[in-house]
């Protein structure tokens, strides 16, 4: 959990260039699960929950699901990732992103 919460404060960092300016950031630590939201100027959005699964026992694990959206600066389209990231993976989806095929 601390690295989780290292992670978090880092992330929150790399956000926070000279020419964007944070405009909310929500946070909510518990024993187990944590939530935490961030939106900047620059239209970048993020938010994540995250919980203990199967807690006291071998299988305990962190399953995470969350979302963000930023604009590119360029085309200023907007796009968005939502996420699970679980025992199988970090599992992103998105109207942008390559789906891979049946098999």
């Amino acid at each position: 959990m601390k690295f989780l919460i290292v992670f978090v404060a880092l992330f929150a960092i790399a956000l926070a260039r000279p020419d964007v300016e944070v405009l909310r950031s929500d946070s909510d630590v518990g024993p187990e699960s944590y939530t935490y939201s961030v939106a900047t100027s620059d239209g970048t959005e993020h938010s994540e929950e995250g919980q203990l699964k199967d807690v006291g026992t071998d299988h305990e694990a962190i399953v995470v699901r969350g979302t963000y959206t930023w604009i590119d600066e360029k085309t200023g389209e907007k796009f968005t990732v939502n996420y699970v990231a679980d025992e199988n993976g970090f599992q992103p989806e998105g109207a942008h992103l390559p789906v891979a095929p049946v098999a």
